[in-house]
Parts: structure tokens; sequence; C-alpha cells
């Protein structure tokens, strides 16, 4: 059973605008609370493409539907293995090219961050893993014991906004000239050596942004988002919406910038005294700032405290390159 709490549930499926008979992707499956929801407004006629590259997040969804009391058919649901930057071949793979929304929350699960094994959380002693997808290579053990220092100090300054970044590198690097760096606690331990007390004495715990700037990485989540939301503005029909929920800054300014330059129009030159590109906006941005979660949710799940929903509606077909 998921333990995950959805965060700004009824604020992201309002604002995706369903109805019965709309196909509609949910792109980070996870505990399934979002799924859940939508599958209530597209039923009878509807049809859910749920993704996760986590395939325990699968497992754990199909025993939930296994137990409600209304039973959607097959063909109104699929799930899929996979990250969600493959977003068009899974939906070849369904026979779907185009859907009428898409969502997105790129929180880690509590389930993942509760897993004792999973080594995404500082607050439990495990190996370095981090891999959201089991099947991948890479993982934490990797990117602390075998990158480089300027890596590692480039990883937590830009994933992590660690200003701290230089001096935690240096310390990992030396940490492991005498033995490999193999549990969370090692690198916890690693991290606090680094930093100065007064750093410690935050109310965000010091590790935080280290943790998450590694997780980024082994993930390649920045990348990735990236493609993903290309493809999601592609794939929606006109008047189709996406909404992105962020947990990081720098991905809500990848969010934003990337919805902002959907929706320009004219792309000249400012001295060009008449437009001869023309380019015309493929979205419009609803979110012209991002809705945050209520006081009331964020002290029944501090872990949202730093999401940001932003979203936007298609109102032209996206110009092939």
């Amino acid at each position: 059973m998921s333990i995950h709490k959805s965060v700004m549930l009824e604020e992201a499926i309002e604002a995706l605008k369903l109805k019965n008979g709309d196909v509609v992707v949910d792109a980070t499956l996870g505990g399934g609370g979002h799924s859940l929801e939508i599958i209530k407004r597209i039923l009878p006629k509807g049809k859910l493409i749920a993704i996760d590259q986590d395939s325990e997040a699968i497992k754990k969804f199909e025993e939930v539907l296994d137990k409600l009391k209304f039973k959607p058919k097959k063909e109104n649901i699929s799930l899929n293995h996979g990250n969600f930057s493959d977003l068009e071949s899974i939906l070849k793979n369904n026979k779907i090219f185009k859907v009428s929304a898409v969502l997105a929350d790129l929180g880690i699960s509590s389930d993942q961050l509760d897993s004792s094994e999973r080594g995404f959380s500082f607050q439990k002693n495990a190996q370095l893993d981090m891999r959201m997808d089991q099947s991948r290579k890479l993982s934490a053990w990797n990117v602390v014991n075998e990158y480089p220092g300027e890596s590692l100090e480039r990883i937590l300054r830009e994933y992590g906004e660690e200003k701290f970044a230089y001096y935690i590198a240096k310390t990992i690097t030396n940490a492991r000239k005498n033995k490999s760096v193999d549990t969370t606690d090692e690198l916890v331990e690693i991290i606090g050596n680094s930093v100065p007390g007064s750093y410690k004495r935050r109310k965000i715990h010091f590790a935080t942004k280290s943790f998450q700037a590694i997780r980024m990485e082994v993930n390649n989540e920045k990348q990735n988002l990236g493609i993903f939301l290309k493809k999601a503005i592609e794939v929606l029909n006109k008047k189709g919406r996406l909404a992105v929920i962020t947990f990081h800054s720098g991905e809500d300014r990848m969010v934003k910038n990337i919805f902002r330059e959907n929706a320009r129009g004219c792309i000249c030159p400012k001295e060009f005294p008449v437009c001869r590109c023309a380019n015309m906006p493929s979205v419009a941005v609803i979110t012209k700032k991002p809705i945050s979660p209520g006081a009331r949710e964020i002290a029944d799940n501090p872990r949202a405290r730093s999401a940001k929903l932003r979203i936007i509606e298609k109102i032209h077909p996206v110009k092939s390159a």
C-alpha cells in the first residue's frame, strides 16, 4: 500500500479540465493519487496512460486498482514502465498520437524516500543508491566515489544550488582516498564536516541540497525534463492542458522558461520594423504565477512546502523543426 500523499491533488486535477472520454497522461504515476482522480473524471469512455520509471510504483498501483470498488476496464488504463522523456514512444506503443491532458509531479514519492534500501533519504542509513529505475547502472555510489572533484562540485552547485559545493566536493574526494563512501550516513558525516556550524542549525537539514543534487544526476532529471516538456506540448490536442508540479527552484525555472518560449509569438530581432518570422505561439500560459499549496496542506504534509504548480493550454500546433 502506498504511503505517498499527492501534492496539490485538487488544484492539479481541476487545472486539467477533464471530462468523460478524455485521453490523459499521468507522466509520473508515483503513489497513484493523481491517477485515481483522473480515472474518476474520464470514465467510462476515457483512457489513462500512466508512466513511471520505478517498477515498484506500477506494481503497487496495480494492487490499488484490484481493490477499487469501481472496476475500470482494461482498455481504460495503460501502465507503462519507463521515463517520461520517452513519452512519444510510449504513446505510439499504445497507438495514441494526441492526448487531452498531461500531468507531471516531479517530486520524489514518500514510498521511495521511506524505503530503507533505496538510499534516497539522509534520515535513514542505507547503501548509496538513489536510482528511481533499478535497471539503470549509474547509482549514487558511482557519482560519489568515481566522479572527479570538479564534476562533483558542478553537480552540487548546479543541481543543488549548494553554496558550499567546493568544500563538500573536496571533502568527499579526500575521504574516498582512504575508503569508499558506501552509505548515506557516511555521506551525511562528510557533508557535515564540510560546512560551518551555523549551516547545520538552519531549519533545512544541511545535507538536503547535496542529496537532491546527487539524485538528480543519478536519474538524469534535468535533461529528461527538458525532453519531456517539449514532447508533452507536441502531443496535446488543441485546448489540451499540461500541468507540472515542481519542488526545486531549478526545475521550476526550466518549466517557466519553456512555457514562456512556447507562448511567444514573434521571435524577430527587436530592430526589425515588421515581423518576418510568422511565428505563432503554441500555448497560452494559464498560471502567470505558480500555484502553491495552502497552509493546511503544508501542515498535513511538510514535503509539499516547496511545491509549485504551473499550467499551460495548447492553442496552436507546434511548428516542426
